[in-house]
């Protein structure tokens, strides 16, 4: 019988809050107070809370299937379909009038916007300066980006995101205790674009070299790593301020989300040990964003850093920074252009007064959101195969677990919210961790130092092939199999990814198998 880390023991513990406070000046408002207020939450009875305890603590018998573990989004789970639609299907549990709405927002999801004016007024308002006309251009099939391949591959689906040190922090307007102070590049903003509307220049190329790496792995076998080296090239508006700093991304994949949105912060909270008090060497800490809509500090969840508190505002920043796309969050009809981009700001937009002055309004912003919540997760495959059996236990064994965490039991929503009260398997603990040098990026975001990411969800991710035709993981898609990104990991996770390489090769190979079974 393997013994379960304490990461996966049960959760009764989670529901303690520790009473932190957020930042300076927030009115000494505890993590949850900022964090939840933006779902219709339904506290938790004592009993519930018991019932959620027992239903969420990891089973110790890796013999056979645990109980549920084949509906990774819980009621919301739909059939894995061995097509690059798997992960375009709406959660089984919409009613009738939220499929329309999903179909809605997957329509605008799709929509190629055009550049202003134009007779299709909905639609214009593209750029000038963007990365790509659409949402669905960067999330293909609502699946996973990819880095550029050879010089003929644009980089549609990854950014190059810039920032510079904060000369003043204390200057900086909501200012959050603990988070490194960064502010846009003066020239080019926060985030490259690579394309433009004619008249103007796009602001840059991405261009990318790899570095061939071997790694000896037990039993003789051999694994090959590519070290990348990203360049800005052919910059379009003068050279990058000498601090700048630069992070590449690819797009992540989109199933999930309103599940991921709706886990208790206390349950994330309670899995933090940003000073490794239990002497683990997993510190996990929780970011902290502010929240332009609700003027307020919340935790992070969504992005590669855990940049954004919420699945509008993910859906709103990105309509801004990768299509020029204006909206009641982002209002600048010239979408990433900066002042010293003068042509840019300065050339027609989309705005139309019927859509309240933006180039999409709430309510299609509201709709692409909805779109994004609800996109349903496959269920496993093979639960019961006897290798990927043998795989999931190495994953434990291995301490992979302390940071993928497997399961969560999502709040309890009022109305008819689709997410509401789902024992969900995405296998992350959404905290930050600290990654190692080799998938450093040296950029800071938020309380993110430039060694520290989110831990990926990985539900979903043995169909990224079936789905986005490439196997192409973490953040910059530099690893081309799972086991490269396995070796990718250092920091606090390179106890596990050397156990990995020590493991028989038997027990490895079980190990892919398993995470392909996710």
């Amino acid at each position: 019988m393997t013994r379960l880390p304490p990461s996966l023991l049960p959760i009764a513990a989670i529901f303690v809050l520790p009473a932190l406070v957020l930042a300076d000046g927030a009115g000494d408002a505890t993590w949850r107070e900022l964090s939840d207020v933006h779902l219709n939450v339904v506290p938790r009875t004592q009993e519930e809370r018991a019932r959620v305890a027992a239903i969420a603590a990891a089973p110790t018998d890796f013999s056979v299937p645990w109980p549920f573990e084949e509906n990774s989004g819980g009621a919301q789970t739909v059939r894995a379909r061995g097509t690059a639609d798997a992960f375009s299907q709406p959660a089984a549990n919409l009613t009738f009038a939220q499929e329309l709405d999903f179909r809605v927002g997957n329509g605008m999801f799709r929509r190629l916007w055009v550049s202003a004016p134009a007779s299709t007024l909905a639609s214009d308002g593209l750029g000038p300066l963007y990365n790509a006309r659409s949402c669905q251009r960067c999330h293909l099939k609502d699946g996973r980006g990819h880095p550029p391949e050879g010089p003929d591959d644009t980089a549609v689906s990854m950014v190059l995101r810039v920032s510079v040190p904060a000369p003043d922090p204390a200057a900086l307007e909501h200012y959050i205790k603990g988070a490194h102070a960064t502010v846009a590049e003066p020239t080019y903003g926060t985030q490259l674009q690579d394309f433009s509307l004619p008249g103007h220049a796009p602001e840059y190329r991405l261009a990318v070299e790899y570095e061939e790496v071997e790694v000896p792995l037990s039993g003789g076998e051999v694994a090959t790593l590519r070290r990348p080296t990203y360049e800005a090239a052919d910059l379009g508006y003068g050279p990058l301020a000498a601090d700048a700093m630069l992070s590449p991304r690819i797009a992540p994949q989109m199933i999930g989300m309103g599940l991921l949105e709706a886990i208790p912060v206390e349950e994330i909270l309670a899995r933090a040990d940003p000073d490794d008090a239990d002497g683990d060497g997993i510190s996990g800490r929780a970011q902290v964003v502010w929240s332009d809509v609700h003027d307020r500090p919340m935790l992070g969840r969504f992005g590669h850093k855990a940049g954004n508190p919420s699945v509008l505002e993910q859906t709103a920043s990105a309509f801004a920074g990768d299509i020029g796309i204006s909206n009641p969050i982002h209002r600048a009809g010239s979408g990433e252009c900066t002042d010293l981009q003068t042509d840019c700001t300065a050339a027609l937009d989309g705005s139309d007064p019927e859509q309240g002055g933006f180039e999409i309004d709430q309510v299609g912003l509201d709709l692409v959101e909805f779109y994004s919540r609800t996109l349903a997760v496959p269920a496993r495959r093979d639960v019961g195969d006897p290798e990927v059996l043998r795989g999931r236990e190495v994953f434990f064994e291995t301490g992979c677990s302390s940071c993928h965490q497997p399961n969560h039991v999502t709040h309890r929503l009022d109305g008819d919210d689709p997410a509401s009260f789902q024992l969900i398997w995405p296998y992350t603990d959404l905290l930050l961790h600290d990654m190692g040098p080799g998938l450093a990026d040296n950029r800071p975001e938020g309380r993110a130092d430039g060694r520290e990411w989110r831990t990926a969800p990985l539900w979903g991710i043995g169909m990224t092939e079936t789905v986005s035709g490439h196997t192409n993981f973490l953040h910059d898609g530099r690893a081309r199999s799972l086991l490269e990104a396995v070796l990718w990991h250092g920091g606090e996770a390179q106890a596990a990814r050397d156990a990995v390489m020590d493991l028989p090769p038997v027990d490895r190979a079980a190990l892919i198998r398993y995470l392909e079974s996710l």
